[in-house]
């Protein structure tokens, strides 16, 4: 037996760490969940620029978090963004009891307020697979497995991140709603930011934006597409149950 080899072999298979800190941070503010999430994020990260310098018995695993929450009402602008895609002028945003901030993530504006799941993975993609195009794309299918779960048909539009509702093109009549937003922030395959589902959300807070800068499509929720509310605690756990699934990982 070759125990060079073999010692090598053990420290790649501890490198990936599939364990994922799962935390429901409830009804909290949008800026103070952003330092949060930075905080977690830049200590995954300096521990992988530190692991660099450590032979390979001596590295350090990278932890992994998924937290869940919603927000009070607030408007936030990714970098590629415009500006003028918020409607809403200071006393209006005073008016309705909405903030507005500028965000690292991907993507333009958006909006999150109660009744929205927001999720926010921190995962070293380093423990599960190095590639952007599939984290988005499982990210979008926990969605679309939990809107499954509540008998609304949802799926993806070509060329759009996030998740659609009346999606299929060859399908007429088509008036395609938005149902979950996504923008995401890597550095070193840490990710940041994720995704924000509407579940009981009061969807005329949208109406003072052009929602990630798309002009001809609307956006929906839950509880608009099957009559009735929903309870968040179990969405969340209907979606905490398919996003793990669909990474691999183990919630602790």
């Amino acid at each position: 037996m070759n125990l060079e080899f073999s010692r090598s072999t053990f420290v790649a298979l501890i490198m990936k760490n599939k364990k994922v800190t799962y935390k429901a941070l409830g009804l909290v503010d949008y800026a103070q969940t952003h330092d949060y999430q930075k905080e977690l994020f830049e200590k995954i990260v300096d521990k992988k620029i530190a692991n660099r310098n450590l032979a390979e018995h001596e590295q350090l695993e990278t932890d992994n978090f998924l937290l869940f929450c919603e927000h009070p009402h607030v408007y936030t602008l990714g970098r590629s963004g415009k500006e003028n895609h918020l409607l809403a002028n200071p006393e209006q945003l005073q008016k309705i009891g909405a903030t507005y901030h500028e965000t690292g993530r991907g993507g333009d504006i958006t909006y999150h307020g109660p009744g929205q799941l927001v999720g926010y993975p921190i995962l070293d993609l380093d423990n599960f697979f190095t590639d952007i195009h599939k984290y988005m794309r499982l990210m979008e299918e926990s969605i679309i497995l939990t809107c499954a779960h509540y008998g609304v048909d949802a799926g993806r539009i070509p060329g759009l991140t996030g998740v659609w509702v009346d999606y299929d093109e060859t399908k007429l009549p088509r008036n395609p709603r938005k149902i979950c937003a996504m923008g995401v922030k890597t550095s070193r395959w840490v990710t940041m930011h994720g995704f924000a589902l509407n579940v009981n959300v009061d969807l005329n807070y949208f109406n003072y934006i052009v929602p990630c800068g798309i002009t001809d499509k609307a956006v929906t929720s839950l509880e608009k597409e099957i009559g009735k509310k929903l309870n968040m605690k179990e969405v969340e756990s209907v979606l905490k149950t398919h996003f793990a699934n669909l990474f691999e990982m183990t919630l602790v």
